[in-house]
């Protein structure tokens, strides 16, 4: 088996070199504003060593890679029961696409497209202030990172509730179908905060620790979920994780994962460690264009692909 950290820092150096880098995200202003040459990579392995490099230590948005949490939680609370409101399907459309859920009466296809996940913050959001849902996610987000300093980036979460117009409309749209119970802009309010937390690769890496390991945080031997439930929330990171891009990283990375517009991709190779990688570009269906080149090399290169080496 290669070393680790030497298979991090030889991707880490070929990565740096690329010319194609994608494109950031235009759309939420502060996003714009974000350099593409930044590249960053973690691995944290079962017993706790983490190979880590390049910009690894720089905060960034991780937008819809906290919708992976936020189904946690939510599963958390209400079980199974969560599945009448989101489906479980790949949508094969655009993250924020509205055809869909006029065809299927206002019940998003599953909890990472931008209408599933809005379901899903509602669900939490039901007999809480949105200040109180807010905290509890942020607190969650701290308790699976270890490291109380992670915090919102509060003018990722402005630009986003400033051009966010098309969330606004499928929330307003599932609000029409009864999938919404809050006030609308409540529920937007706590998901555009949630998405707009802002993490390292490193902290990430850590905070998916769990789903790598039945459940469980192998640091500390405490059960977050049930291994059943990490399980089927692995199944829907590989179907669901990158949109309309989900086929294509199964086929390349062969890993569960959910990528965010902010450039970063959380990877899980179960049994053996959690991965998070940062370039800020883009592909066209809005994932990491260099996280999943990135992805692909490390899993070749150490064999962890869930299809086989």
């Amino acid at each position: 088996m290669p070393n680790l950290e030497t298979v991090v820092s030889e991707i880490v150096d070929e990565m740096r070199q690329r010319p194609d880098r994608g494109e950031v995200a235009r759309y939420i202003p502060e996003l714009a504003r974000v350099d593409p040459g930044q590249f960053g990579l973690a691995v944290i392995g079962a017993d706790g060593t983490m190979a880590a490099a390049g910009d690894c230590d720089v905060p960034f948005s991780i937008q819809s890679i906290s919708k992976v949490f936020t189904l946690t939680l939510a599963l958390g609370m209400v079980g199974d029961k969560l599945w009448r409101r989101v489906g479980r399907e790949p949508s094969g459309s655009p993250f924020n696409s509205v055809v869909q859920l006029e065809y299927e009466r206002g019940i998003p296809r599953n909890p990472f497209i931008n209408a599933g996940a809005i379901a899903v913050t509602d669900l939490i959001l039901s007999g809480h202030q949105p200040r109180e849902a807010l905290g509890e996610i942020l607190r969650f987000m701290q308790y699976l990172a270890q490291d109380a300093s992670i915090t919102i980036d509060e003018a990722v979460a402005a630009s986003e509730q400033r051009t966010g117009f098309r969330n606004v409309a499928l929330a307003n749209y599932m609000k029409s179908f009864g999938v919404i119970d809050n006030p609308v802009e409540y529920t937007l309010g706590v998901y555009f905060h949630h998405c707009a937390i802002s993490m390292t690769c490193r902290q990430l890496a850590v905070a998916g620790r769990f789903l790598a390991h039945s459940g469980r945080d192998p640091s500390t031997g405490l059960s977050v979920v049930q291994a059943e439930r990490a399980k089927r929330i692995n199944a829907v990171m590989l179907t669901c994780g990158h949109y309309d891009g989900s086929g294509e990283f199964a086929y390349r990375v062969g890993l569960p994962g959910k990528s965010g517009v902010g450039g970063g991709i959380l990877a899980v190779a179960p049994g053996r460690a959690s991965i998070a990688v940062w370039a800020p570009g883009l592909d066209a269906a809005g994932n990491s264009h260099l996280g999943r080149i990135a992805l692909e090399r490390l899993t070749k290169r150490l064999g962890w692909s869930i299809f086989g080496e």
